[in-house]
């Protein structure tokens, strides 16, 4: 068994209101080298919330978390530079670095909740198992 991380993906269409659905899922497992991600959007649930947000829009920043999964998003630009307090490091694009993107918090209309944690032996079956029991 291997330990994974993850976080659910949530549109939030109205930032200020702070409601949301669970639209999808990452899941990091470091050991076995698996960054993925699963999602399903409800248009229904979604036009509920917010007639006028593009279901359309919204998968393609599903899509784009895909391309982020797979280290093709950002595939062109090469290596990039971070500054840090001992000065200035290159930006390693690594699964766990990718992860780290993807769950940190934003005001956006696609946000990432909690991170939260589990073992697996198999982690896509465990991404779609989740994909099951938070998404629906």
């Amino acid at each position: 068994m291997s330990p994974y991380q993850y976080v659910v993906l949530r549109c939030v269409p109205r930032v200020e209101r702070e409601e949301f659905i669970n639209v999808g899922v990452v899941l990091h497992c470091p050991e076995a080298g698996f960054l993925g991600m699963a999602s399903r959007l409800d248009e229904q649930r979604l036009r509920a919330l917010s007639a006028e947000t593009d279901p359309a829009q919204v998968e393609a920043a599903l899509a784009a978390v895909d391309l982020i999964c797979q280290g093709r998003a950002h595939a062109e630009f090469g290596a990039g530079v971070r500054a840090t307090a001992y000065g200035e490091r290159a930006l390693e694009d690594t699964p766990s670095a990718r992860f780290g993107l993807l769950k940190a918090p934003r005001s956006t209309v696609l946000q990432p909740g909690p991170v939260h944690g589990g073992l697996t032996a198999d982690p896509v079956a465990e991404l779609e198992r989740l994909l099951g029991a938070l998404i629906g």
